[in-house]
């Protein structure tokens, strides 16, 4: 496929930049997207869609310029063509999701190649019950069912075949583009494909509060709690479990919205976690993603989210008793709003002046690098990134039809090592855990799999 010349280069943003000074070949900075389709997709036509969907959102086409050592910033080049065949088919077989999963963990997108995505479709696999073809963790329970990837072993269970149904694996080099700005392209090429309408749906509409003033918490200059080493694999990489889940029960007219009820979720199953092996109490900070971009064609493609820090106290989660969940659930209603609210750069003040174009990138980068290392100890316990409910039908037409799972997650690397990824469709929850395999095991993610679903099902509380 021939490329024209580029015409036009954007300088790196700060978020795009910063990921760019600190990646490392041991653990690839990707995004994966899984969507679950009950029937087949015609290759030609999805390749058209696909290309045709890339030239409609035509920021998506980029690569990294090459440059000189000295230059001040890294630029994105942007193409009229992709240089690369973005969408595949591999071999359908016994092991292709799982091995889709895989790949979609260790190989990311080269930065040099216009897109720095790719679309693998794999037959054969799009029913969640087929999906166990792949590493199953324990026994299928009551109410959620689970895949795992990242052991070269089975973990129990029986795999159950699938002989219709299409999974899309989107693979993103999260050093360019997020979860989000890549399914508004993916919403874009099911429109093209099956002539339905993909428009998002209109977002809950919630009504003004009063200012508030936000409750105690811990100082951000306190040292967070870590996630406690579990059973640390020899092989370096992410592993990952996803799980399907019942969508938490939220009394009407609640205070607090199902993204502060799996806020809470994760800060229990973690304080459960560190409990369970010795860690002594130490607050914890979950990082929040906030995406405040149109879900329609106009959204802007790239790195479009900011970041936020919910903080807990050790002694507000140690005894959360059913009694106590409805008070501390408005606690973190009122922090998760305040924070949400106030105007702020996508990675605070800080990375915007370390990534002000005033020397060259490449001393940048070290500097960068070496305040990563040394701010560790202050990183935040986990990043807890909750999509919400998938705004697109993803319908792609009568023979393939709609999507009734999606799964994201996000990259995993330490000093977290532990990143929860959430989204729902059809009614359904879907949980990602993605983990730094210098951390924990496959059997640790099942384990906090199940801690999850527990602590889940505890802030279904009452009026």
């Amino acid at each position: 496929m021939t490329t024209r010349t580029p015409t036009t280069r954007i300088p790196f943003p700060v978020v795009d930049e910063v990921a760019r000074h600190c990646l490392q070949d041991e653990e690839p900075e990707t995004v994966h997207i899984e969507v679950h389709l009950p029937g087949r997709l015609d290759p030609a036509r999805l390749r058209k869609a696909f290309t045709e969907a890339l030239h409609r959102h035509p920021r998506i086409l980029m690569r990294q310029a090459p440059g000189r050592w000295y230059r001040r910033r890294y630029e994105w080049e942007l193409t009229a063509e992709p240089d690369v065949e973005v969408v595949s088919f591999p071999p359908p077989g016994r092991d292709a999701l799982r091995d889709a999963r895989t790949r979609a963990l260790v190989e990311a997108p080269p930065l040099s190649l216009s897109p720095p995505i790719r679309l693998e479709v794999v037959e054969g696999a799009g029913s969640v019950e087929g999906s166990e073809a792949s590493d199953v963790v324990g026994a299928t329970r009551a109410g959620s069912r689970s895949s795992h990837v990242g052991s070269p072993t089975r973990a129990g269970g029986v795999p159950v075949s699938c002989s219709k149904g299409t999974v899309l694996f989107l693979t993103i080099n999260h050093t360019a583009l997020d979860g989000p700005a890549c399914l508004r392209v993916l919403a874009t090429a099911a429109e093209l494909y099956g002539g339905q309408d993909n428009a998002p749906a209109t977002p809950p509409v919630r009504p003004p509060e009063a200012p508030q003033n936000q409750p105690p918490a811990p100082s951000n200059w306190s040292r967070p709690a870590r996630v406690a080493p579990g059973s640390p694999e020899p092989s370096p990489g992410n592993g990952l479990l996803v799980t399907e889940l019942p969508l938490p029960h939220r009394p009407k007219g609640s205070p607090y919205t199902v993204n502060d009820q799996l806020m809470v979720t994760t800060a229990l199953t973690l304080t459960h976690w560190n409990r369970e092996h010795g860690a002594p109490p130490r607050p914890l900070r979950v990082t929040m993603p906030v995406d405040d971009r149109p879900r329609d064609a106009s959204m802007p493609i790239g790195n479009g989210t900011r970041l936020v820090e919910v903080p807990f106290d050790p002694a507000e989660l140690a005894h959360a008793t059913p009694t106590d969940m409805a008070a501390l659930l408005h606690r973190t209603a009122t922090r998760t709003r305040a924070l949400k609210s106030l105007p702020r750069p996508q990675l605070g003040h800080g990375a915007s002046l370390l990534t002000a174009p005033v020397t060259p990138v490449a001393w940048r980068a070290a500097l960068t690098r070496g305040l990563r290392k040394a701010a560790a100890p202050w990183t935040s316990t986990t990043l807890l990134s909750n999509i919400g409910r998938i705004p697109y039908p993803l319908d792609f037409g009568e023979e393939a039809g709609r999507a009734h799972a999606v799964w994201f997650s996000a990259p995993a690397r330490m000093p977290r090592g532990l990143t929860v990824t959430t989204a729902s469709t059809a009614g359904r929850l879907h949980l990602a855990l993605r983990w730094s395999r210098s951390l924990l095991g496959h059997g640790d993610g099942a384990h906090l799999r199940d801690l999850f679903e527990h602590y889940l099902h505890t802030t279904e509380v009452g009026p």
